[in-house]
Parts: structure tokens; sequence; C-alpha cells
């Protein structure tokens, strides 16, 4: 756990003001769906700081943060995996690619996004529902 939450300067002072802004927006789209508890985190060796959605110790999703870079995952299990497929033909392009370049762990697919603006945050959305039925109406 952080001892100090990042202030909206600090972060974008890391990403950027555009990719802020695509990282404010990604967390708005989440938190209009999802009533969830949000951690902050280090970001291990490769991200400076991690936030997660998280409920019931079940993680939604998370998001990264480094110098002028945001990373979005989601892991999915065995039988989201195979919910994926069923929507596959709903996704764009690039977000198919991105989930069938991941590795699969024993885990689950760990699918990094690395968003540089809103576009697909519609397919995010519906990635996520996969994950968790939206809880907020």
């Amino acid at each position: 756990m952080l001892e100090n939450t990042p202030t909206q300067s600090t972060m974008t002072e890391l990403l950027g003001q555009p990719l802020f802004a695509v990282w404010q927006e990604l967390c708005s789209a989440i938190d209009e769906k999802y009533d969830m508890e949000r951690l902050w985190n280090t970001g291990g060796k490769n991200w400076v700081y991690e936030y997660k959605y998280r409920r019931g110790g079940k993680t939604l999703c998370s998001l990264y943060a480094k110098k002028n870079s945001l990373g979005f995952m989601i892991i999915f299990g065995k039988d989201e995996r195979v919910k994926f497929e069923e929507i596959r033909e709903t996704l764009s392009d690039p977000v198919c690619r991105q989930y069938d370049e991941a590795t699969t762990y024993r885990d689950g697919k760990w699918v990094m996004f690395e968003p540089t603006d809103t576009y697909e945050f519609d397919d995010y959305m519906k990635l996520l529902a996969i994950k968790r039925k939206p809880n907020r109406k």
C-alpha cells in the first residue's frame, strides 16, 4: 500500500496532461458503472503507480502510470476467456489483437492495454462486464 496517494499535479506531471485526461475519463467511466474499493500501490518494477479496482477480494482491473505512459490491465480467468470469445466480434481489432498477444499464465490471461485516447472505452466496459456485472444503476 502507498503511504501517500499521488496528487492530481503529481499524476499530471508523470503522465502528461493528455494522458492524465484519459486516466481521469477511464476512472470516471469505471466509477459510473461500478461501486468498488480503490487501492493505490507502487507499480512494481515497470510502473510508478498502480490503481486497483476491487471488491470482495477480487480485482476488477488495474490502472498503471509511469512517465508519459498509462496502462490498463484486466486479467481474464478461464471462464472469462470463454465469454471473451463470445463477444469478440463486437470488439475493435486493436482490442482483440492486444488480447490475443497477451500472455496466459496459470491464473489467467493478463491483458495490458495502453490507452492514449478514449476510443476504446466502450470495449473496455464490455470487457469489465465479463469480469463483473456493473453494480451501479
